[in-house]
């Protein structure tokens, strides 16, 4: 069989220099001078909303054709660091655009107001929103998804890049065709690596951090750790490293233990628990290699990876992870809501304490200074995760009830009042059910009423499937830790 052509040697992109001709900005954030990208785009509906931006289905006025355009605003970007990040995003895209796994970049274009970044658009949607949607799949598809995953890290590392950020979010089907291709669409934590230096960030989402990331000295290897993730969540439908909380989640990663005794682990190949094994390795010098990766048996085209079907329930605890932490995120929300002065009094001083210009938010920047001055008993990882994991309208701020939500204790959750009181929040018409339009009514409040969210969350909280979700179904939801309670037969 041909060997595939290896990615492009790697290369830094030099610093767009201004040129002097006329009308060029020397403060704009790309570097060139300032440019209406409705020039040459015809702007459509909104397909996504992020921390400082939101995506747009875009088509070009030359061709017909249509791109995905993710308009960053600027008054968001508060700091150097922020502008420098996404500078650094655009410059990465470009770099890395061409490889097969990777979306295309179009092209940046900025103004006054926003920084417009056009790309290739992925119409296929999330990688697991197609696997539960089609409610089966095999170790072979497993392996075919791993296989482009890993494809992407080893591009990006063979290139001088580390991603950072590799989770199933990150990736994009490119058409609605079977499990088809996948491309990696976000670069924003990605850094060019410089070599022999440790990098110390704590940065990437909670469940997928490598141990060393946590320990704040790591290198390229922390994205096979993350990838390794992302393949036994394929195969067994929850993360390896899960708690309630996510400083409990950072304990579990700490510890390292990987659970294979568990359903459905008894009936997976040992091919593939070999390869699960090698990429969450704790020692990061003895982790496994992206280009071994893409050589072991199991995984490699045409391996031993089986065509047999992966137990359903696999697909089925893999949708009750995707939709049980979004409702339990706004659920949390209007538990903080509700808290008395007395039992926040702490939490209020030092949100207070932090919001320096007084504006009743806290920037990323305000928090990691805030929490620098004050002897917060938050660790810097929790921190860290507070803009993911805070920020539930996804505004890039974080308002006083979102810090609350964030640090309240949550053996809060114990009490029976303060669950009743989110219940009640949710049932709108007092009838004792949250039923599946008052579902959406409120998730439509905070930007996540999409039909297959509510679908998803309905299907999975709801037990007793009477089409309506009731107290005790609810608290379940909300007590249990991110693994479902469900055991797998």
């Amino acid at each position: 069989m041909e060997k595939e052509a290896p990615p492009q040697a790697p290369w830094r992109p030099a610093v767009p220099s201004p040129s002097p001709k006329h009308g060029q900005r020397h403060d704009t954030i790309t570097g060139k001078p300032f440019e209406d990208v409705r020039q040459h785009y015809t702007l459509g509906k909104e397909l996504g909303r992020g921390q400082f931006g939101v995506t747009y289905l875009c088509t070009e006025n030359s061709t017909g054709l249509q791109y995905a355009c993710k308009s960053i605003s600027k008054r968001k970007l508060v700091s150097r660091g922020d502008k420098e990040d996404i500078k650094r995003e655009i410059q990465i895209m470009q770099h890395l655009s061409g490889q097969s796994n990777v979306v295309e970049f179009k092209g940046a274009y900025e103004d006054k107001e926003s920084v417009h970044v056009v790309m290739e658009l992925c119409s296929g949607g999330e990688l697991f929103d197609k696997i539960t949607a089609q409610g089966h799949y095999s170790e072979r598809a497993a392996a075919s998804i791993c296989r482009q995953i890993v494809k992407v890290v080893n591009t990006c590392h063979f290139m001088g890049v580390m991603h950072r950020d590799i989770k199933p979010e990150n990736f994009l089907l490119s058409s609605k065709d079977d499990l088809g291709l996948l491309k990696a669409t976000d670069f924003g934590l990605s850094v060019f690596i410089e070599e022999g230096k440790a990098y110390r960030d704590i940065v990437g989402s909670a469940y997928y951090i490598a141990p060393e990331v946590l320990r704040r000295s790591y290198g390229k290897e922390a994205d096979i750790w993350s990838a390794g993730v992302v393949l036994y969540i394929l195969l067994s439908g929850v993360p390896p490293f899960y708690a309630a909380t996510v400083k409990g989640t950072f304990e579990a990663i700490l510890q390292g233990h990987i659970d294979f005794e568990s359903s459905p682990w008894p009936s997976i190949s040992i091919g593939a628990k070999d390869l699960v094994r090698k990429m969450l390795t704790k020692d990061r010098n003895q982790r496994i290699t992206s280009a071994h990766v893409l050589e072991h048996p199991w995984l490699k085209e045409g391996g031993d990876a089986s065509d047999k079907p992966i137990d359903s329930a696999v697909v089925s605890r893999m949708k009750q992870f995707r939709a049980m932490n979004k409702l339990k995120k706004l659920a949390l929300k209007v538990i903080a809501e509700n808290l008395s002065e007395e039992e926040i009094r702490g939490l209020k001083t030092l949100f207070t304490n932090m919001d320096t210009d007084s504006s009743g938010t806290i920037t990323c920047k305000e928090l990691r200074t805030g929490l620098q001055r004050l002897g917060s008993k938050l660790t810097e990882a929790e921190v860290r995760q507070l803009m993911d994991a805070a920020d539930v309208d996804g505004n890039g701020t974080i308002d006083y009830i979102e810090f609350i939500t964030a640090t309240m204790n949550r053996h809060k959750l114990e009490r029976d009042e303060l669950l009743y009181k989110a219940f009640q929040y949710f049932d709108k018409d007092g009838c004792g059910y949250i039923t599946r339009d008052e579902l959406e009514t409120v998730m439509k409040e905070y930007g996540k009423g999409d039909e297959a969210t509510i679908r998803e969350i309905m299907s999975e909280v709801d037990t007793d499937h009477d089409g309506r979700i009731n107290y005790e179904e609810f608290c379940t939801m909300m007590r249990s830790g991110t693994r479902p309670q469900s055991k797998l037969v």
